[in-house]
């Protein structure tokens, strides 16, 4: 199983926080985001809008990475400021 969190603003748009998939569901990140992409109409919308900041095993990515069973996988929504 592969975990994975949603933070901030995706969180409160998807209702949820985290939710588990199996690891045959994805084999690398942009997999992982398709995937759940295909959940639901909404999850479409809310993970098209912008893009998702990823993080792997805590660790910042900016690139397609590959997954395993027991990895953590963060996504949450740019950061703004100023």
């Amino acid at each position: 199983m592969i975990k994975v969190l949603f933070f901030a603003k995706l969180s409160e748009q998807l209702g949820l926080r985290e939710l588990q998939v199996a690891a045959s569901a994805a084999e690398n990140t942009d997999q992982l985001l398709d995937y759940l992409k295909q959940y639901d109409p909404k999850w479409e919308q809310v993970l098209s809008a912008q893009p998702c900041l990823k993080a792997v095993n805590q660790n910042m990515v900016n690139h397609n990475v590959p997954l395993n069973s027991g990895d953590e996988v963060a996504f949450f929504p740019p950061v703004t400021g100023g």
